[in-house]
């Protein structure tokens, strides 16, 4: 059972591995942008009011008990790639499972995005919370997510693994050729 654990978080980081170029990935931000804007339209006004917009197209996620992810993206400024950066988490607990899901993180204050592009590798629930939206959810949406000055969306699972956090989560900012 441990091999298999072992086996799958490899796999897991194999296929991160084989990360996309700067204009692939410029793709990929622009198509998980249209598929959230399509599932939950109010991401469309916060999208225009945040000062920046990092975006994830693919964040892959794996454990037995010990469990791990990443994934790569670009910080969007008045809608352009201006900086490339890598999620990866590692997390220890009852855990089993896979996924890929995209994730789109908005700073609400400029305040927020200067500390998050300053950081030498800002972590979610130490640098900065972010309130977490599931686009799609029911209802999820609310008033004190809205006030939030970091909100995250979540959406487009493929797998199963249960939780939706990004506590935990390291961003480090990449070169991208």
């Amino acid at each position: 059972m441990r091999e298999a654990a072992v086996l799958l978080i490899f796999s897991l980081f194999a296929l991160g591995a084989a990360a996309a170029t700067k204009v692939e990935l410029d793709a990929q931000v622009r198509a998980a942008i249209t598929t959230l804007e399509e599932r939950e339209p109010a991401a469309v006004e916060l999208m225009n009011k945040a000062y920046g917009v990092l975006v994830f197209p693919k964040v892959l996620k794996g454990g037995f008990l010990l469990g791990m992810s990443t994934g790569e993206g670009a910080l969007l400024v008045d809608g352009e790639p201006v900086e490339y950066y890598r999620t990866h988490s590692l997390s220890i607990g009852l855990q089993a499972g896979g996924q890929g899901r995209s994730e789109v993180i908005l700073f609400m204050t400029e305040e927020a995005l200067e500390q998050f592009r300053q950081s030498q590798g800002w972590k979610a629930g130490v640098d900065g919370d972010i309130a977490v939206i599931e686009a799609g959810g029911s209802g999820s949406i609310d008033s004190n997510s809205l006030r939030s000055p970091v909100i995250g969306f979540a959406f487009g699972n493929q797998g199963l693994m249960l939780g939706l956090s990004f506590k935990g989560a390291k961003y480090s900012k990449i070169e991208k050729d």
